[in-house]
């Protein structure tokens, strides 16, 4: 059945207050991550970590996160904007991060934070990779109620009707006309694919189910890491064939747009990783120790 998008944007409205849904996707996200990297830690994935030293990887990966996606949006998808008006790149309230900027704000992040701790880098990447997938969905579920990075058109029965993806004459019309032409059956003809939702789906259940099973048992290094680029640059190369490109432009081939271009990179990074897995060495859990004094 048909679907109308009709979700309020805003959590919670108190006076000049507003709470977003999407920010409140991006907390979950994050406290998702806390809450499975403190099991983690306390499994003994990251030797030589306790639970401070993974607080302050936390902090410099959020950074990362959110310094990294909203430049990346800028360089990537709004490159001509930002060179005519460069503070843009201070309006995080008008929306606009990446995912690809914001995995290389987390790998400067974590590479950082590795040599201060002495740690071999990729055994950084391979704790960190299983915290990810989740906020991925979130992030996702919030693209969806925020009307937001919709697919395509099809005439599939779970397609959806996004008033931001209709054309002028209609979008133009406020909700409770658009309500009453959609109950009419006018606009099913703009029913569009939940893309959002295939990506929370791919990208997030799906990753995660997959990395926190291998991540719990002894594996070699590179190999959750590679597993997570070629797993997101795959699906999020399969989900671009349903979604529109950004901007509505194709960069070739009218099929072909700027985040699958991002997303080959990451596919063969995750090949090269996962051959480089099985020579290298396999981590076993070392629990972190127990503080001074503590009883046994």
């Amino acid at each position: 059945m048909i679907y109308f998008h009709d979700i309020d944007p805003i959590a919670i409205s108190l006076g000049p207050i507003q709470v977003h849904w999407y920010g409140i996707m991006y907390l979950l996200g994050f406290a998702s991550a806390w809450w499975l990297g403190k099991r983690r830690i306390a499994a003994g994935r990251l030797p030589g970590v306790n639970a401070d030293g993974f607080s302050d990887l936390l902090f410099y990966a959020m950074l990362g996160v959110v310094v990294g996606g909203r430049v990346g949006y800028m360089l990537f998808y709004a490159l001509g904007d930002f060179l005519s008006n460069p503070l843009l790149l201070f309006k995080v309230w008008d929306g606009g991060m990446s995912f690809h900027g914001g995995l290389l704000g987390v790998l400067g992040a974590s590479w950082w934070w590795s040599r201060r701790h002495r740690l071999h880098f990729f055994d950084t990447m391979d704790f960190v990779a299983p915290l990810v997938p989740l906020g991925l969905g979130f992030g996702r579920v919030g693209n969806f109620i925020g009307d937001e990075l919709w697919g395509k058109f099809t005439d599939g029965s779970w397609g959806v009707v996004f008033p931001s993806g209709l054309p002028a004459p209609l979008a133009q019309l406020d909700t409770a006309a658009l309500k009453a032409e959609f109950a009419a059956g006018a606009l099913n003809q703009y029913a569009r694919h939940p893309s959002q939702l295939y990506e929370a789906f791919l990208e997030g259940l799906v990753m995660f189910a997959v990395l926190w099973a291998v991540s719990a048992k002894p594996r070699n290094r590179y190999l959750v890491s590679g597993l997570f680029a070629l797993m997101y640059g795959l699906f999020r190369f399969a989900v671009e064939f349903v979604r529109m490109p950004d901007n509505g432009v194709y960069v070739a081939f009218d099929w072909l747009t700027r985040g699958q271009i991002l997303s080959l990179p990451l596919v063969a990074l995750g090949l090269v990783l996962l051959w480089m897995s099985h020579r290298a060495p396999v981590l076993q859990p070392v629990l972190p120790a127990a503080p001074a004094g503590a009883k046994p």
